[in-house]
């Protein structure tokens, strides 16, 4: 690696940026010294070091670099085999000599100059060898003896041909494919109406790919669906990310989805869509809709003191559970009674977050003026609609919510089924955390759930599925406003010059930011290693959600976050300060 090169093109993209190198390290979490001896060519940057700053510069590997991918080198020989061998197949179904090949080029030719050159060659003569063979069986028909001897002579001619190259290119990285027309010439881009001529010469009428389809973000901006799906993977990898899922919504409809990594790291199984994920706080904004359809029903009013629904104290009920429905702790409050359900779900009770041995539960001051988060507040709320009802949460979140989206693999318990395909969680170390099995279901922490079953909640809402509209209206009201903070200013309560366009608060269940953009509605989840957010943007009809069995995803957050969304004026820098559990 040229040192003085990489050292001058850091230091570019980093001015080009307008960044200081306090600011390049705060991105990255690449320390200013090592940054100061990377730009002063007095070190040899490590690959992890690179990505990492590659991603906060908003630039390519490559563009700081001075030579190949390393990663792509690695991958190089598998490549190029795939691409010299699978013609083979056409000898056992038609056209597959150009199909494959043709397929792999379009989805290859990008990540290295090689693979563009050899596929172009490969494809070239593949086309080649069809119009011989079709001229071969004109032949045939016409020409008396040679022409029987050219027809048989061109299969057994190519298959050597190819084997010939396949042998070339493992030794030396180079091919030759004799008497082939030049359809396609190397250039750095290859146009459309190339690839289309090729599958129109191919007889195939049409082949489509994803390598040109983008995504459009809140911002206008576009990624392509390769960029990010390149993009999500070098932070996860940077990051030791072992299983990371994202899904993006446009037009009310997830319009990307992409999983990465495993549901075990030490046996090697693949996370899917449909492995069961502890979802963590991302049970507040289930049951927050739960809520508003019992509201929508006349079960409860969410302005009407919850304990007013009850025959006796809640401190006088016998607990059923372990322990989160057992109130004998508010006997000498006089401020919970204050308590609705507006209340709970906008963090604004009073209640801690949750109680424990040394920390009794109590209400901390006069519910309803200031936000704290609280889980506590939900399993209230929980707790009282339980009782109403005559239901546990369970029942009522798969009568409500899970069954009427299909949602077949989400559950405020755990079920013996989810045995059969669950994610692991890792701690920062790798360390892998114990699976707790053993919770009661919980309003504001125990939902069990898929990352296919999340996606469909979350369309769901964008499509105003469960609720009427106008109950999505109140959903999303603003209930309290957060002070402004930012970690790029010592005051915390100072609102930050670049976001003091954005408002932070928390509407039922949801915290909201609006930005000049429009409002989004977001809700965090971490808990035992794993680490989730999602965000919604309902007058755009747009959405981000990300999953990951890592704690080590907070250091990603921001950068994902911004790929994803929007590249300036988010305070994605906020995540890490916004309170959640």
């Amino acid at each position: 690696m040229d040192n003085n090169s990489v050292a001058d093109r850091v230091k570019y993209y980093r001015k080009l940026n307008g960044f200081s190198q306090e600011e390049l390290s705060g991105k990255t979490n690449v320390t200013v010294r090592t940054i100061q001896r990377i730009e002063n060519s007095e070190v040899n940057p490590h690959l992890n070091t690179v990505k990492l700053l590659a991603v906060a510069l908003e630039v390519e590997i490559n563009d700081l670099l001075p030579l190949e991918n390393p990663k792509e080198e690695t991958l190089k020989k598998k490549w190029l085999l795939l691409i010299h061998a699978t013609p083979l197949l056409g000898i056992f179904i038609p056209l597959c000599n150009v199909l494959i090949p043709l397929f792999l080029w379009i989805h290859k030719r990008e990540d290295n100059p090689i693979y563009d050159k050899h596929g172009i060659k490969v494809i070239n003569f593949q086309i080649t060898t069809l119009l011989m063979a079709i001229l071969s069986f004109v032949s045939l028909v016409t020409i008396e003896k040679w022409g029987f001897i050219l027809f048989v002579s061109i299969v057994p001619i190519c298959i050597l041909i190819i084997i010939f190259n396949i042998i070339y290119v493992l030794k030396s990285d180079k091919c030759y494919y004799p008497l082939a027309i030049p359809f396609l010439r190397f250039k750095p881009s290859t146009t459309l109406k190339s690839i289309v001529a090729l599958i129109g010469l191919a007889i195939l009428g049409s082949c489509d790919s994803d390598t040109g389809v983008t995504i459009k973000r809140i911002d206008s901006s576009s990624v392509s669906k390769e960029g990010l799906t390149h993009t999500i993977d070098s932070l996860a990898d940077v990051a030791q990310v072992q299983g990371l899922v994202v899904a993006v919504f446009d037009n009310n409809q997830p319009v990307y989805t992409h999983i990465k990594g495993y549901k075990n790291i030490s046996e090697k199984w693949a996370l899917t869509d449909s492995t069961n994920i502890y979802g963590a706080s991302l049970s507040k904004a289930v049951f927050s809709v739960l809520v508003m359809k019992l509201v929508e029903d006349n079960v409860i009013d969410l302005d009407k003191p919850l304990e007013s629904y009850l025959p006796k104290k809640i401190y006088e009920y016998e607990p059923r559970t372990r322990w989160h429905d057992d109130y004998s702790d508010l006997k000498t409050d006089n401020l919970y009674p204050k308590i609705t359900a507006r209340m709970c779900l906008s963090h604004t009770s009073g209640f801690q977050n949750w109680r424990s041995r040394d920390k009794k539960l109590q209400v901390n001051f006069e519910p309803g003026t200031k936000y704290d988060y609280s889980g506590e507040g939900f399993v209230y709320l929980q707790v009282v609609l339980e009782k109403i009802t005559g239901k546990g949460l369970e029942t009522l979140a798969q009568e409500i919510v899970f069954e009427p989206l299909g949602m077949k693999n989400s559950s405020y318990e755990w079920k013996p089924r989810f045995e059969n395909d669950y994610a692991e969680s890792y701690a920062k170390d790798g360390r892998m955390f114990p699976k707790d099995k053993d919770n009661e279901p919980r309003a504001g922490s125990t939902l069990e759930t898929t990352f296919g079953d999340y996606v469909k909640f979350l369309t769901a809402v964008l499509n105003k599925k469960i609720l009427k509209e106008s109950s999505y209206m109140e959903l999303y009201s603003p209930q309290t406003q957060l002070k402004t903070i930012s970690k790029s200013v010592a005051d915390k309560n100072d609102v930050a010059e670049e976001y003091k366009d954005i408002t932070l608060g928390y509407a039922l269940g949801w915290g909201y930011m609006k930005t000049r953009y429009g409002t989004g509605y977001f809700k965090e989840g971490r808990g035992s290693g794993f680490h989730h957010y999602s965000i919604l943007f309902p007058e755009l009809g747009k959405g981000v959600l990300v999953m990951s069995t890592s704690e080590n995803t907070g250091i990603i957050f921001t950068d994902l976050l911004n790929h994803l969304t929007a590249k300036k004026n988010m305070p994605w820098d906020w995540f890490k300060e916004i309170p959640y559990k």
